[in-house]
């Protein structure tokens, strides 16, 4: 079905790689005024917004489904069983029908981004990854948000992530690099670090900004003077891991109070859920410089910059 001509086009947001930094630093800027205040385009206003989730959320679905109600946008919500895709019809044939109804698809897929990009193959419908298996792009933008209403800016911030080098991290690593001279450190245990190629890309995406991201898999030396320190899960939704020993290995990269005090961080953030005493103690959790439950209402402001961008409203090209 062909673009309607009288509304915006619409545009994908499916992993960080395929955003210019002006991109980037668009959607973080714009996910700062939602929490502002500032008003949205009147473009994105009684758009219909699918939410397609066959993994389980929390923040994101709510924070999606919330944003579009406030941008003045309608949902249709989709569980996992809901679709024909679950009685076999393929994705393209899947797609093909969606795009002529919808003007947004948020969707949490169960593997791989490729059925994302075979739903963004029909112009007539922005597709937003709310994670894949590789990434949670809309993660990473949301965290630029908050360092900056923490902070005020995202130049120059030092930072530290400790664990997995899981679709989060992967999207930490790809969005701060973006702005001038960030420094992120990340300290993955043995064997699952940020992909390779992952890494290469945002290490040349802060060399280009004057920043530097960096991977080692201890947690020896830690840099100090940090503005901030961050941790995930271990074992991401719907994820396995081979080794049935594995937490042998992840025990060193918790972050406790001893991590926050070699750092000197001035905040802790985590993506939540949060598994107390595992990736993260309860007093670092609960303390007084853990802003993870600030964070995750922070979702919801990126999320309508998401939205916004997606549905062909705010940033020119």
């Amino acid at each position: 079905m062909a673009p309607n001509p009288t509304r915006p086009e619409r545009r994908d947001l499916l992993s960080l790689r395929d955003l210019t930094d002006d991109q980037v630093r668009h959607l973080v800027r714009r996910g700062v005024d939602f929490a502002e205040g500032r008003p949205a385009d009147p473009a994105v206003a009684g758009a219909i917004v699918g939410i397609y989730f066959r993994k389980t959320s929390t923040r994101t679905r709510t924070s999606f489904s919330a944003a579009a109600l406030r941008l003045g946008a309608r949902t249709i919500a989709y569980g996992p069983a809901d679709l024909q895709e679950n009685t076999g019809e393929s994705p393209e044939d899947t797609a093909l029908v969606l795009s002529g109804m919808l003007d947004c698809l948020v969707a949490r897929t169960a593997g791989s981004d490729r059925e994302l990009r075979v739903f963004a193959a029909h112009p007539a419908m922005g597709v937003v990854n709310a994670m894949s298996e590789t990434e949670h792009p809309t993660q990473g933008l949301a965290d630029c948000t908050m360092l900056v209403r923490r902070f005020g800016r995202m130049d120059g911030l030092r930072l530290l992530y400790a664990g997995e080098g899981n679709s989060t991290a992967t999207a930490l690593a790809l969005s701060v690099s973006r702005f001038p001279g960030v420094r992120l450190e990340l300290r993955t245990p043995a064997g699952y670090g940020v992909d390779p190629d992952i890494l290469a890309e945002a290490q040349a995406h802060a060399k280009r900004n004057g920043g530097e991201v960096v991977e080692r898999h201890d947690m020896a030396d830690l840099p100090g003077q940090l503005d901030a320190v961050y941790t995930a899960r271990w074992q991401t939704t719907g994820s396995s891991k081979a080794d049935p020993d594995w937490r042998t290995g992840f025990e060193p990269f918790r972050v406790d109070d001893a991590v926050l005090a070699a750092t000197g961080a001035t905040v802790f953030l985590h993506d939540l859920p949060a598994h107390r005493g595992e990736e993260v103690t309860a007093e670092v959790l609960d303390g007084p410089r853990s802003i993870a439950f600030a964070q995750a209402h922070n979702k919801l402001f990126g999320a309508m910059a998401a939205l916004e961008w997606s549905l062909g409203g705010g940033e020119t090209r």
